[in-house]
């Protein structure tokens, strides 16, 4: 990877990182349990056919893998299969239509320069803590129509979800299991009565807001029950900021490492789009998906069994040499850039254009605030160790 894994110490365990594998592109892993699938063709086969690799990973997991009969995941659209997964996709994708994102502009303009002449009166820059994560996540709350001045909360529950450095097993032992559990509940009863709340509030008084959309909305002539409501507020809330924070930092990462590219996009900012593109490939915010198969399919030149758990590492998809030439180049001017970090096919990330227009406006501004996107090295770089991410979790910035 060009130097980037050891300029900036990141740990070899991380090693979707380190660009091609070698290894077959589908194996099973009798450790973890799981089949994982490497190759670019293979993850864009297993995408595109929902039908034969189910988002519904809950239903091939070991009993007690599974929460109780308290926890729900009605709503929950990233986990939902067609039909249904079309109807409630409808519910919200107007909210995300080009024009409504394009009018967000000024607004996240607005907000990144009120950001930056906060940190002013520091004495550090730290990207993640003082733009990259309240950035998106003001954005996201504005639109649902939650207080944008809980983001503490929802950075709490968002630590506890996703950046956790476990190992993803089917084999753990009961004990582990039950302490996973515990761990992955309270964050979520936390979220579900927090924006229960909202919800009820919006039946009483609706606003015009995200959140009471999702309320009112009717599916087959019927609102939406409580629980898909919270459920989908709760792939917003997080899904809407977590993928930019980390895109905004890995392209600032990407840009230190590689000086000559910072001095490219600064002569000519219309290049910001490719720059933001070829960092979601270099180095994928969420590095990883889960899929169930529903019957017995050849991917990849191996026999995958009914009801199996699989691991699409979308990550190392976007380091596959047989799709992108030199993958351990940095290259903004990669044509074509095919990437999976926004997925693809039903399941492609509702935000998209969201992120790609938040990377866009708050790149250009750093670049003009900033004489030079320079990392400090007495405050090194520390990165998420998730093995479901690709992230910084803290990007310390030298000022000028």
């Amino acid at each position: 990877m060009s130097g980037i894994v050891e300029r900036y110490d990141i740990p070899k365990q991380l090693f979707w990182l380190h660009g091609p594998r070698s290894g077959p592109p589908v194996e099973f892993d009798t450790r973890t349990g799981l089949w994982n699938v490497y190759g670019y063709p293979e993850l864009q086969e297993v995408l595109g056919d929902p039908v034969t690799y189910s988002s519904d990973t809950m239903r091939v997991l070991p009993k007690n893998m599974v929460p109780g009969d308290d926890f729900s995941l009605d709503g929950f659209i990233t986990q939902i299969d067609p039909p249904e997964h079309g109807k409630l996709r409808k519910l919200v994708s107007s909210a995300f239509t080009r024009k409504v994102v394009a009018d967000l502009e000024p607004r996240i303009a607005e907000l990144t320069h009120e950001l930056l002449d906060e940190a002013r009166e520091q004495d550090t820059f730290e990207l993640v803590r003082d733009l990259a994560y309240p950035l998106p996540v003001t954005v996201i709350a504005e639109l649902l129509g939650v207080p944008s001045g809980d983001r503490a909360l929802f950075k709490r529950w968002a630590d506890a979800l996703f950046q956790r450095d476990a190992e993803i097993s089917l084999n753990q032992s009961e004990e582990e299991r039950r302490a996973d559990l515990e761990i992955t509940m309270k964050p979520w009863k936390e979220m579900t009565t927090y924006l229960g709340s909202h919800a009820a509030e919006r039946r009483r008084r609706p606003r015009a807001d995200l959140l009471t959309r999702l309320v009112e909305a009717e599916v087959d002539g019927e609102r939406l029950p409580d629980d898909q409501v919270v459920n989908f507020a709760i792939v917003l809330l997080l899904a809407g900021h977590i993928t930019t924070t980390m895109l905004l930092g890995n392209t600032v990462l990407c840009l230190d490492a590689f000086p000559e590219q910072q001095a490219r996009v600064r002569a000519d900012r219309s290049t910001i789009p490719d720059v933001i593109e070829e960092a979601i490939r270099f180095l994928t915010p969420f590095a990883l998906l889960g899929r169930a198969t529903t019957r017995e399919v050849e991917l990849g030149g191996v026999t995958l069994p009914a009801d199996q758990m699989i691991m699409l590492w979308l990550a190392a998809a976007n380091r596959d040499p047989r799709q992108f030439p030199d993958p351990d180049v940095f290259d903004p001017g990669r044509d074509p850039n095919p990437h999976l970090g926004f997925g693809r096919g039903i399941h492609f990330c509702l935000g998209a254009p969201l992120a790609r227009l938040e990377g866009r406006v708050a790149l250009d501004i750093l670049l003009d605030r900033f004489d030079t996107l320079r990392t400090d090295p007495d405050d090194p770089v520390q990165l998420i160790s998730a093995p479901s991410l690709t992230g910084v979790r803290r990007l310390p910035l030298l000022r000028g």
